[in-house]
């Protein structure tokens, strides 16, 4: 227990196509900040102008009309923001991990949980992400980005039968929680999927697929926590694996040999440093059937829902939920 009270802005919900995802890790950390004693102050950005929510807005369903981006700055202009010691931002994908509600709490000279400006916005471009892993030594799956403005399907689908092969992934390439996202098996299918791509985004990356392993690896405190192997009831952990209790399965510490297991936590180092990270975050990885290991994504915002993969992988290293959350927020106030 905390000997002064700190009063903590959750920020959650925002404008963005995790909006419920961003929900549901809200309330989970919501609940930790209160049986932690902090005070909790819950400031939803795409709402604007706020009024003193209390655990009921986890439940609330609130028109889609009223839900904008451009209600973002109103939040930081409410008398609320300046009752706040630290900002805990419970966002997910645009708007959220990509620098811009880092940037506004910067302006407000707010502090916040997780990493700054810079690498939330080189984290949340998967493309700019592995040419930045690429160049610290992180062995990552060969890939192709498409521009919105500059879509050619025939050189596409040249470009993925000559360096990429089939099947290969597509998906948004600033978004996560698998949020339209495609494995194509074959080249008829590739329209379609880079088409629901830029729904998302106007941009997709595509990437050669990594038949194998899905595993991931936490970071708290610049320590690589055991990794993780994901087992989808699905062929790929795709976004009703990832939020729905019984659809994935899930091994910690990964049945892997320690050697294997002591580079994976090396290369989740490494790609976190190469992105700049600080205070927390999580680093996805295939590996294959002869244990090459492939770095495919960090994330600067990882979720913290009851299925989140960060908090087991903490638990996994002794580390409750409630400890985790502490951790984050002391490391904001540092």
């Amino acid at each position: 227990m905390n000997d002064k009270k700190i009063t903590v802005g959750l920020i959650v919900g925002g404008a963005s196509a995790e909006r419920d995802v961003s929900k549901s890790s809200g309330k989970s950390i919501y609940n930790a900040l209160r049986k932690l004693n902090y005070n909790v102050i819950i400031l939803d950005p795409a709402l604007g102008n706020h009024k003193n929510f209390g655990e009921e807005y986890f439940d609330l369903e609130t028109d889609p009309k009223l839900i904008s981006s451009e209600n973002y700055v109103d939040t930081f202009c409410s008398g609320l923001v300046s009752q706040i010691d630290t900002a805990f931002i419970a966002l997910h994908g645009t708007y959220g991990e990509d620098g811009m509600i880092q940037s506004l709490l910067e302006l407000s000279k707010i502090k916040y949980t997780g990493s700054g400006v810079l690498s939330s916005s080189l984290s949340m471009n998967k493309g700019l992400t592995k040419i930045l892993l690429q160049h610290n030594g992180v062995p990552t799956p060969e890939w192709i980005v498409v521009e919105k403005g500059d879509i050619d399907y025939h050189k596409i689908k040249k470009d993925i039968a000559e360096r990429l092969f089939y099947p290969c992934v597509v998906k948004p390439n600033d978004q996560g929680s698998a949020i339209g996202l495609t494995i194509c098996k074959k080249e008829d299918e590739v329209k379609a999927a880079v088409d629901l791509a830029m729904k998302f985004s106007n941009s997709a990356l595509i990437e050669k697929y990594i038949a194998g392993h899905e595993l991931t690896v936490g970071i708290i405190d610049d320590e690589s926590l055991p990794p993780l192997e994901i087992k989808p009831k699905h062929d790929f952990y795709d976004y009703e694996c990832k939020y729905t209790k019984g659809m994935s399965e899930y091994e910690v510490p990964a049945n892997f040999p320690e050697e294997i297991l002591n580079e994976l936590k090396l290369q989740a180092a490494a790609a976190y440093n190469a992105v700049n990270c600080s205070s927390y975050g999580r680093v996805d990885f295939r590996v294959d059937e002869n244990h090459n290991i492939y770095c495919l994504e960090v994330n600067t915002l990882p979720g913290m829902t009851s299925t989140s993969l960060l908090p087991k992988t903490a638990k996994a290293a002794g580390i409750s939920f409630e400890e985790l959350i502490d951790r984050i927020v002391k490391n904001s106030l540092k």
